[in-house]
Order: structure tokens, then sequence, then C-alpha cells
């Protein structure tokens, strides 16, 4: 097929243990997904869960150094469990959701809160607050086979050394198989997706030399360094 221009390279995330690469079609991202954080966002209800995206190019496998984004003057962290299908559909029922995942990842949602509060106050979309360049770091991909479906266990972030989120995958409002089920009401979801699952309380601005460390008990950590 020709084209008036070479195509982008597809986004794509490594796979622990393998010489593989996951290949990514979509990101979705869960929004208020830890009653902890809902709070400190001001929501004080259990919700049904809803979404927002990120394109797949936004992502940087592997940590790193992460240039600051232009344009906030408000940068925050939002440390999430990743889920990676590998098998999708439309209106999956939440008991088969599981069988579409082919693993696990730690991801940083990296958010210009300014921008996506000022968006709020105007009813508009949240695409330029979460949607950025280089806003989804994540780590290699560890598969079901290796690591289970973790439904317990820490999740956490440090800036600087400093612990700034704590929580525990158990905070969950909605778990990783009624996401899924919850999505797939509104999309096909397809092998390729990725899913943040949300990110518990605790998230804080951080600035150009900060190193953010992050992790899911059973899944790994991932570093990375903003420039």
């Amino acid at each position: 097929m020709d084209y008036v221009f070479p195509p982008a390279t597809r986004s794509s995330v490594p796979v622990a243990g393998s010489a593989a690469r996951f290949p990514v079609r979509r990101v979705y991202c869960v929004g208020r997904n830890y009653a902890g954080h809902a709070r400190e966002m001001g929501a004080d209800t259990r919700e049904p869960p809803f979404f927002f995206s990120k394109p797949p190019d936004a992502l940087v496998s592997g940590g790193g150094d992460v240039a600051y984004p232009q344009a906030t003057a408000n940068l925050q962290h939002e440390v999430e469990l990743v889920v990676a299908l590998a098998k999708g559909g439309a209106n999956i029922p939440p008991e088969r959701a599981l069988d579409c995942v082919f693993g696990y990842a730690v991801g940083f949602d990296l958010t210009r809160r300014d921008l996506q509060q000022l968006s709020k106050n105007k009813g508009q979309p949240w695409e330029l607050g979460k949607g950025f360049d280089r806003s989804g770091p994540v780590s290699a991909i560890r598969p079901v086979v290796a690591v289970g479906h973790p439904a317990r266990g820490a999740i956490w972030l440090k800036v600087n050394g400093e612990l700034r989120q704590n929580g525990d995958l158990r905070q969950m409002s909605w778990t990783v198989g009624e996401v899924i089920a919850n999505l797939s009401v509104y999309v096909a979801l397809a092998p390729g997706d990725l899913i943040f699952t949300g990110t518990p309380a605790g998230v804080s601005t951080v600035v150009r030399g900060d190193v953010l460390e992050g992790g899911v008990a059973g899944v790994g950590e991932l570093q990375i360094r903003l420039v």
C-alpha cells in the first residue's frame, strides 16, 4: 500500500521474559476507581466506572527520562495497575472478563491537573489534561501465566524517595473484571488494548528533576525522571 508519507511506528510495550513486544491498539483509563482518590478529587460516593483515553503514542515503555510537558504549572502523578488484553469483544460478562487478560503492568497516569480542572470547570473534554505527549509511562507487561490475576497487594509511589501514594488493590471500587465488562458495554474491546485501572489517594505535584518510583505487588516496578 502506498502512503503519502511513512506511517508512524506502532506503539508497543515490552513483555517480561520475552523478546516479543505487546502491540498497543488503544489505551483506556478508569477515573476515580479508589475511594480515597475520589474523595481527594471531590467525590464522596461510589460512582459507576467512567472512562477516558490516552493516545497509544503517549506511552513511554520501560521508564527512564521523561520530558516535563509544556503548558502546565501543576503536573501530578497517579500510579496504576495496567491491564493488557489479548482478547476482546462487546458486552463481555463479568465472569468471563478475566479470560481476556494477557497480563499486567505498572503505569503512571501523568496529569496536567491545571488543564484538567480548567476543562472540568468549562464542561469540556479532558484530553489536553490527560492525553498529552509522554503522559503514560508503563513498565514491561508480566503475563498472567507468571503473575495470575492480582486482586490484592500494595500499590505505591515515591517521589525522590518519599512515599506519596500507598494503597492496596483491594481498595478498588470496581474490580478488573468489572472494569473490563463495563467498558465493553460502550466499546468493542480487542487484543492490544490497555486499561489503566485507577489510582489510590495521595496524588501530588511533581517538578523537573523529580524521580518517581512506583510499583504493584507481584507485578513489578517503574521508575522515571522528569527532565
